[in-house]
């Protein structure tokens, strides 16, 4: 075979501190600058809100470990999607793999888009998601929308000209994050203030069974705001020495958030008082205001749109590479595993994610969809690394450069830590959950149809099940306009019936 006629492959371009900038920079999006308000709503003890952060941190480190030996031993593009498959076959692999581009990677990527419009319109009045352009009945679209839209096909043509392009864009903006929350948090800790962090364990008086609900949803909240540090695996396949340096990455860009996270925590309880903290939403702002003043808290709304940026790059450089992986074992449309013979990039799957990243921003869908599929990503997650265990057994044999720190306590640790999580996101929202379950399964006909050879059947099968997928998501929209009203006359109704 000649040269010429021999398939492009990816090219390994990114080294340890592009890979550890990968993981700093999808993880820190605008979760931390709003989750602790939260957090205090639920759980008001600045003690109870530093240990819940430090037990989020515990599980992220030891789910990094975990993955660590196995995108060492399988440093492949896909990550969780090779494990899977290797562990378990291709159902469950395919399942990962079909909520990751339906909803869960790319419903970020609008619901990112979105938020960093949303936050330019307060400069730019144009770019609000409040700014109606396009109306038609009750649907309409806004600026904001339309913004987003660009900046998703902006970020996808750059990451389509060469990883290369694409890692320079999330360094830079990582590491200007890095600075500007350093900075941030430092300067909050030095200057003194009034307030006086309160470190008892249990100020408010609050029961047993109060602190152990408040700290399940404090942990629902810190789980959302730490994820996104696995994606870096779906690049194995292109990182430099990935036997070394994508354990190092993971190792080095979770424990450099951990710290970042704590710093951060600790800078908010000092400026805000717990009943000024609690249900405060834009906490960042709002403690740039009261350490520095107005003046400064606008120049905030700048540090949030930079870290949104980045994480928006990092999630549409790394996405394409698990339908790439998919594509390659005939799962997805074939097309998507082409490499561009110029640039070493899946071309054509990251036009395909940016496209339907693209619908769903303008559909305003993707909330419902990514709250549909949140339970479901958790089983995917407790699954993936519970290969490490499997993969030992199946293939003893397999090279692993680097084997997981603890076994078997540090990855069963977090697999029961991510279990328990899960089911309690299951009891605070069973009907999205059970929903996002079944958004999933309306893939299995497909790779049935896969196993029997039918590539005619996959294709039809994967479209329509897209499609019914957006369906879903425009209806739980619509009903979910109607819950508040429902809510009250159900309320209505059953305290008439208690009355007799």
């Amino acid at each position: 075979m000649n040269e010429k006629d021999q398939p492009v492959k990816l090219k390994r371009q990114l080294g340890l501190f592009d890979s550890s900038m990968m993981v700093i920079g999808i993880v820190i999006g605008s979760g931390i600058f709003m989750t602790t308000g939260l957090m205090a709503n639920a759980l008001p003890s600045a003690s109870l809100i530093l240990i819940v952060w430090i037990l989020g941190g515990m599980q992220m480190l030891a789910g990094a470990l975990t993955y660590a030996e196995l995108g060492a031993a399988m440093p492949k593009a896909g990550g969780q999607y090779v494990y899977l498959r290797e562990a378990y076959g291709p159902l469950p692999a395919f399942l990962f793999g079909w909520v990751a581009f339906i909803a869960y990677l790319t419903g970020t990527n609008a619901a990112i888009a979105v938020a960093v419009a949303e936050h330019l319109g307060s400069f730019y009045p144009s770019l609000s998601t409040h700014n109606s352009i396009i109306g038609i009945g009750s649907f309409s679209i806004s600026g904001g929308q339309i913004f987003a839209l660009f900046l998703i096909l902006v970020l996808s043509v750059i990451n389509y000209l060469g990883v290369v392009f694409g890692k320079w864009v999330q360094n830079i903006f990582t590491v200007l994050k890095i600075g500007s929350i350093l900075l941030f948090a430092l300067a909050g800790i030095f200057i003194s203030t009034d307030n006086q962090i309160n470190f008892s364990f249990n100020p408010t008086g609050m029961g047993f069974g109060s602190i152990i609900t408040g700290i399940g949803v404090a942990l629902v909240a810190v789980n959302w705001t730490v994820g996104g540090w696995e994606y870096v695996t779906f690049t194995a396949g292109e990182i430099k020495n990935p036997k070394r340096n994508l354990p190092l990455a993971l190792l080095v860009g979770t424990l450099v958030i951990l710290v970042l996270y704590f710093l951060i925590n600790i800078t908010y309880l000092k400026a805000l008082p717990m009943n000024t903290l609690a249900g405060e939403i834009k906490v960042g702002e709002a403690t740039a205001r009261a350490l520095y003043g107005q003046g400064i808290a606008g120049l905030f709304t700048i540090v949030m749109i930079v870290s949104m940026f980045g994480a928006l790059n990092g999630n549409i450089l790394v996405g394409p590479r698990v339908t790439y992986a998919m594509a390659k074992d005939n799962l997805f449309f074939p097309s998507a595993a082409k490499v561009h013979p110029k640039n070493h990039t899946p071309g054509n799957a990251i036009i395909i994610q940016g496209v339907w990243s693209g619908i769903l921003a303008l559909s305003g869908t993707f909330e419902e969809l990514i709250t549909l599929v949140v339970f479901v990503n958790f089983m995917m997650w407790i699954a993936a690394s519970s290969t490490v265990f499997v993969l030992r057994k199946k293939q003893p044999n397999l090279e692993r450069p680097y084997k997981v720190w603890g076994y078997p306590y540090v990855p069963a640790f977090f697999i029961i830590f991510s279990s328990v999580i899960m089911v309690n996101t299951f009891f605070e929202s069973p009907e999205q959950s059970l929903m996002g379950l079944g958004l999933t399964l309306l893939m299995i006909p497909a790779i049935v149809a896969a196993s029997q050879g039918m590539a005619e059947d996959v294709l039809y099968l994967s479209s329509s099940s897209i499609l019914l997928a957006f369906s879903i998501g425009v209806f739980v929209s619509f009903v979910s306009a109607f819950m508040p009203a429902w809510q009250a006359l159900r309320l209505k109704v059953v305290d008439a019936l208690a009355k007799g």
